[in-house]
């Protein structure tokens, strides 16, 4: 029976490439890249072949292989694997380049910044104080040959072979025989009297001062070129001639040479070191330093090497959401460095974490995914929004804080794209009908409207033609100005969405009723859309055959293109609405006293009847609006053409503030943030409300077919009733009043969410009417106090003399 050999080569679980890297060491060993045969990852395998009569180099080498198996640092080559054979040594380390060759492609492609030169070098110090004060070894061998960069940057410390220790035992150093190697070797070990009084580590720190000229000046062509420090920065210059001074004895430790570079103003005293040093040693830090060190990052990343970003700082960005609670703070960091990755590289490591802080309860994690969607949104794909996305994104809706609810719906424009049949047509629709029909801010309700113009495209034919007219209408009757002129934006960026019977018949009353509105931005964009809407019906009117071209769109299948046109025609749209939202919301946060004339809704039963509406110190006119557009939006309004994508909506600066700065208590947060807002008097909470949406807040009741309204409070004075500044008073009628369409008083008629369609200020009459129902409030209060005080009384009786009260 004959037996065969396995050969070790052919079984080793690496795999190496034929030809060894260019720039490899100087000496026997070649290096080659490999990568690993299970996992295919990278690794770099360094190839000694035994040769016969180099019995010494050979006991060298295979020292130096057992002296990188068993050394374990940071900032010196990790070893993986090793093969020892009569015929070769194979180590395979980290997948790693050396030094040389790196220096050469980062100057082919622009060179290498100062920060990251300092953190190489001090990682390089750090590992001979390492070998020198822990481990009593010498290097003996430290040159540009000896150092290798992995694909992080990170500057690794090898060339391990005349390795020897500095107490004396094994014997002095071995033989090197190299003449490149042999030129880095300080100026005391020729004397051979061997009086020179030099430290263990001053050979190494002499081979320091060389790497250190090297790096910035290139190869040293002779010893005597140390004299002139060339490119060394300045504050390295002090710090490097006592590296190369001739007296050993006065050369630094190598931990003394790291405190003297760190010192404030040194040269590895800097953002990139001290992030390093942090990142290092994370895993001891306590919560309250990672949370600031995370909050800071982000300003810094911008300067930091690319490479460093994707392999250092990234892993420990994920390491501590998943391991370390980091929470919100890490998703500004991690979306930056995200943008360096390749799609493959962002769908295997960032998708899936924010696929998992979406179903975080946590408010401010949610706020921040909302403001950052437009940086990963590209990356998700239609499954996974509609299934593992979407269902969290719409508890928004429902939030009791104004912030995440305005977020969650500006986050509709980037998620509709990719929302399936159900989610768009249905379940959005009815977030969208319930915000713009009750929800008590009205940059909300403003919002919600321009969101809607913006996804009109992708709504299907059916959706389109039941909700766009109802939606745009009613923003049209909001007390909030802006609102008002974002309904009139809609249709306006939806025209081609429309037939001209529904421009004729549906449309255009709408926006003729508008001509006559309090508000000035709100007649001048009304006009623009009424004359935009005739111009059409005029075309097709000359030419018939135009109709099946201009209604091309009316009964389309959704698709984004479709809008393109829309947004063109309506660029002027956006921009009045969007500036002025913005304006009003960082002037006036609350947005309320222009809502503070909506006459209350009957309560349901079963509900707790609102609380009334507290009366503004200092209400806001219609004037006010005026003297604001025309003070600050002249300039704006004259320029705004085709900037629909261009504007921000506007954002609840303040409430996103708290969000951030509170989220460890959200509940009494958005109470004390409620309570400094005016809220309309038929607001009830979104938990109450999302019960009875669909009766009160659906597109096809709420908005195609207006409920009934209760009569003005009793003292209100209507409209017509007023004298509008003739001589004498007039008994002739309001001239707005075929208009307003209001019925008599005694009439019963279906109330519209926003009350009536009567636009006169009635700011000083509204006033007083206020305080006298707060008066005879607080004088019925005040007699149920004294009532319930005599009936307390009455019932104990008079006291006895001598006894105690104890109650």
């Amino acid at each position: 029976m004959w037996f065969f050999a396995r050969d070790p080569v052919r079984d080793f679980p690496f795999e190496l490439s034929p030809e060894p890297a260019e720039g490899g060491p100087p000496g026997p060993w070649a290096l080659h890249s490999g990568r690993k045969k299970a996992t295919g990852s990278p690794v770099s395998i360094f190839v000694y072949d035994v040769k016969p009569g180099a019995e010494e180099q050979t006991q060298v080498a295979k020292a130096a292989f057992k002296r990188l198996k068993t050394l374990r640092h940071p900032n010196i080559l990790a070893y993986i694997d090793g093969l020892e054979t009569d015929k070769c040594l194979h180590v395979v380390t980290e997948a790693v380049t050396p030094l040389g060759m790196y220096l050469k492609a980062r100057a082919e492609a622009g060179g290498l910044k100062e920060l990251e030169l300092s953190w190489g070098l001090h990682q390089i110090v750090k590992a001979l104080s390492f070998l020198v004060n822990d481990c009593s070894l010498i290097h003996n061998n430290v040159c540009m040959a000896a150092v290798f960069v992995d694909r992080a940057g990170e500057w690794k410390l090898g060339g391990l072979d005349y390795m020897y220790s500095a107490q004396g035992n094994g014997g002095g150093p071995p033989s090197k025989g190299i003449p490149e190697l042999e030129q880095y070797d300080p100026p005391e070990l020729a004397d051979s009297s061997g009086r020179a009084v030099r430290e263990k580590w001053s050979a190494d720190m002499w081979r320091l001062g060389c790497l250190i000229w090297e790096v910035f000046n290139g190869p040293l062509p002779r010893a005597t070129a140390l004299r002139n420090p060339g490119k060394i920065p300045k504050s390295l210059v002090p710090h490097y001639c006592e590296l190369v001074g001739a007296n050993p004895k006065v050369r630094p430790n190598p931990a003394r040479f790291l405190q003297n570079c760190r010192a404030p103003g040194g040269f590895m005293s800097n953002r990139f070191v001290e992030t390093n040093l942090f990142l290092e040693e994370i895993q001891i830090k306590e919560p309250a330093e990672k949370q600031k060190f995370f909050q800071e990052l982000s300003k810094s990343l911008d300067s930091f090497p690319e490479d460093f970003c994707r392999h250092k700082v990234l892993p420990q960005l994920l390491t501590a959401f998943e391991f370390g609670n980091a929470g919100a703070v890490v998703l500004t960091p991690l979306f930056k460095v995200g943008k360096f990755l390749s799609t493959e590289e962002y769908q295997q490591k960032i998708i899936p974490v924010v696929v998992k802080m979406f179903s975080s309860t946590d408010r401010a994690m949610r706020i921040r995914l909302l403001q950052q969607m437009e940086q990963f949104i590209q990356y998700l794909d239609e499954p996974t929004v509609n299934t593992q996305i979407f269902p969290h994104v719409v508890h928004g809706f429902l939030d009791t804080n104004p912030a995440i609810r305005e977020q969650t719906v500006k986050s509709m424009l980037l998620l509709a794209p990719k929302l399936n049949e159900a989610n768009l047509n249905v379940e959005l629709m009815k977030h969208f009908a319930r915000l713009q029909a009750r929800d008590e801010q009205g940059p909300i309700r403003c919002n919600t409207t321009v969101c809607l113009g913006k996804i009109g495209s992708y709504l299907s034919a059916s959706t389109r033609h039941r909700v766009l007219t109802s939606a745009f209408s009613r923003a049209t009757k909001d007390p909030f100005a802006p609102s008002r002129v974002a309904g009139v934006l809609g249709f306006a960026a939806t025209h081609n969405l429309y037939s001209m019977s529904d421009c004729a018949h549906k449309i255009l009353p709408v926006l003729c009723g508008l001509t006559v509105d309090p508000e000035k931005s709100v007649r001048d964009q009304a006009f623009k859309a009424i004359r935009s809407f005739l111009s059409k019906l005029e075309s097709v009117s000359e030419d018939p055959t135009q109709l099946a071209d201009v209604e091309k769109d009316v009964h389309a299948a959704s698709s984004p293109g479709m809008g393109g046109a829309a947004a063109s025609w309506a660029g002027w749209a956006v921009t009045g609405v969007s500036s002025l939202t913005s304006k009003l919301i960082r002037a006036h946060p609350t947005a309320a006293p222009a809502e503070t004339n909506i006459p209350q809704r009957p309560t349901p039963e079963g509900l707790p009847a609102p609380a009334p509406t507290p009366v503004p110190a200092t209400p806001m006119t219609s004037s006010h609006w005026e003297t604001q557009e025309e003070g600050e939006d002249t300039a704006e309004d004259s320029s705004a053409a085709d900037r629909w994508d261009d504007e921000d909506w506007g954002s609840l600066e303040q409430e996103a503030e708290s969000v951030l700065a509170q989220h460890d208590n959200w509940n009494t947060g958005s109470q004390a943030s409620r309570s400094r807002q005016t809220i309309n008097p038929d607001h009830k909470s979104p938990e109450s409300d999302w019960s009875s949406w669909e009766a009160e807040g659906s597109w096809d009741q709420g908005w195609q077919e207006p409920n009934p309204q209760e009569p003005p409070p009793e003292g209100t004075r209507l409209a017509s009733e007023y004298n509008w500044g003739g001589p004498e008073p007039s008994d002739k009628g309001d001239p707005f009043a075929s208009l307003s369409a209001r019925q008599e008083a005694g009439t019963q008629r279906r109330p519209d969410p926003w009350g009536d369609d009567n636009w006169e200020g009635l700011e000083t009459e509204n006033r007083q009417v206020k305080a006298e129902l707060a008066r005879k409030k607080r004088e019925e209060r005040r007699r149920e106090m004294e009532a319930k005080r005599a009936e307390k009384k009455a019932a104990k009786g008079p006291m006895k003399l001598g006894t105690r009260k104890l109650d």
